[in-house]
């Protein structure tokens, strides 16, 4: 086994424990190289999981796996990573002396959902798993003289908790049955009776929670208000993907549709939260909760292509969680910008946003009507793939579904462009963010429209990985 395959792993996880000693050491001046320690630190693993694409071994008897599709994944959550870092600089300059801290427990989730993704074994990804969950949430509670970002965290960790009880309780059904955890080997193993049916549905009703997949959606509004921005930010794409990384894993390999007709419980599944999710957004009035409910729908979109389970509609998964990143981290980096300038981020503070900083306007209104599949933008490419899918799976059905529903998720986007460019503010004081969130916004913008335009190279990154199934 050569070491150098596990090098992105083995980097994070350092760098997750050098913060936590450099928050003891350092003097409280001495606190703000935290920012860079752990920009430069995911930069490197960045260039780590980039050189190690397209390796393909099986690690630790089949417990681990070092493959193109772990390597999307861990692509795709370091970027992220990097960006919620840029662009919630200035916000976690606020928290004084337990900034520090932050970053180390956003680094260890990052560790989590990396091991989630290339977890070839069921345990191996329930640790992944935990680790992830757990950081995220202390963080969620991270403001402590907040009652909102309390709430949150208690409601996460008491959700979270049954959530993880009930997909354990699934994995061990599976396991008495099948006599293996490993996942490739699973279905080599299967056996249809009562205990292995129950250990399947309750696995997916432990991915659809992590998911917020309607009807375990209800955690997510609010906690993604009451949670930090940045950690919201990061909450609503890098746990999303990892949660889909495992997800597609697990049931494509240990238990692929010839075998188990489990297509049409998660073709409702999926018709139900985009549905939901784009209604219930309609009524919104905070741009956390807008976003948040615009998540639940984005991950039944996503849910369309593992349904279809083809070529077109497992690629449109991989590049609709990547594009997903860049569009959500946009419009989660003006939020942040706006929050930490006017202490709120109803729709009301984004009113006459395009003349305080129309910087920050034309960038909301692109990432969003990207997440809304407007074209030429990144997401009618995604949405082109997983619909597609769908209608060579014969779910035309399904396809049609998410097509009207992008529709009426352009009117509360468009909500929001409104209110920046036509609505009135009392307060005209411009709004400047910091170097690292301007810089972040851009990487936004130009990956949003690059990957819209020439959507190539990331087509062609998204068929390597899938070539796994």
């Amino acid at each position: 086994m050569q070491i150098s395959m596990l090098a992105p792993e083995i980097e994070i996880a350092l760098l997750g424990l050098l913060l936590l000693v450099l928050g003891l050491l350092l003097p409280h001046k001495g606190r703000g190289i935290m920012g860079t320690v752990t920009f430069l630190g995911l930069v490197i693993a960045l260039l780590l999981s980039a050189a190690g694409f397209g390796q393909e071994e099986a690690l630790f008897n089949g417990v681990y796996q070092a493959d193109s599709y772990g390597s999307f994944f861990k692509l795709l959550f370091i970027l992220a990573g990097l960006l919620v870092v840029l662009s919630g600089s200035a916000y976690i300059q606020r928290l004084g002396r337990r900034a520090n801290e932050f970053y180390s427990f956003l680094v260890f989730a990052l560790l989590g959902m990396v091991v989630m993704a290339a977890a070839g074994e069921l345990i191996t990804l329930y640790i992944g798993l935990e680790l992830m969950t757990i950081s995220f949430y202390i963080l969620t509670a991270y403001l402590l003289n907040n009652e909102l970002s309390v709430e949150a965290g208690l409601k996460y960790l008491i959700l979270g908790a049954i959530s993880s009880a009930v997909l354990l309780f699934g994995i061990s059904l599976v396991y008495a049955v099948s006599g293996t955890t490993v996942i490739s080997e699973i279905a080599g193993h299967m056996q249809f009776q009562p205990a292995m049916v129950a250990g399947i549905i309750l696995m997916i009703a432990g991915f659809a929670f992590k998911l917020s997949l309607v009807p375990f959606h209800m955690w997510a509004p609010d906690i993604y208000q009451g949670a930090p921005i940045p950690v919201t930010a990061f909450l609503a794409v890098g746990s999303k993907a990892a949660a889909f990384a495992a997800f597609v894993r697990v049931f494509m390999l240990a238990l692929p549709l010839p075998q188990f007709e489990w297509g049409l419980v998660l073709a409702v599944l999926a018709a139900c939260t985009i549905i939901l999710g784009n209604l219930v957004a309609l009524v919104q009035t905070d741009i956390k909760r807008l976003l948040a409910y615009s998540s639940i729908a984005q991950a039944g979109y996503i849910l369309v292509g593992m349904v279809a389970g083809n070529e077109y509609g497992l690629k449109g998964v991989l590049f609709y969680a990547m594009l997903y990143v860049f569009s959500n981290l946009g419009a989660f980096a003006v939020a942040t910008a706006v929050e930490v300038e006017t202490g709120s981020t109803s729709i009301e503070a984004f009113k006459a946003l395009g003349k305080r900083s129309p910087m920050l306007a034309a960038i909301m209104t692109v990432c969003l009507l990207s997440l809304a599949g407007i074209p030429p933008l990144a997401g009618f490419v995604g949405k082109f793939y997983l619909f597609s899918g769908a209608i060579g799976a014969g779910y035309l059905w399904l396809a049609f579904v998410g097509l009207l529903m992008s529709m009426v998720s352009v009117y509360y986007y468009l909500m929001v462009a409104k209110a920046m460019y036509i609505g009135t503010n009392d307060d005209m004081t411009p709004i400047k963010p910091d170097t690292s969130t301007r810089v972040a916004l851009w990487i936004c913008l130009a990956a949003t429209v690059l990957i819209g335009v020439y959507p190539a190279p990331l087509s062609a990154l998204a068929q390597t990985a899938i070539q796994l199934f």
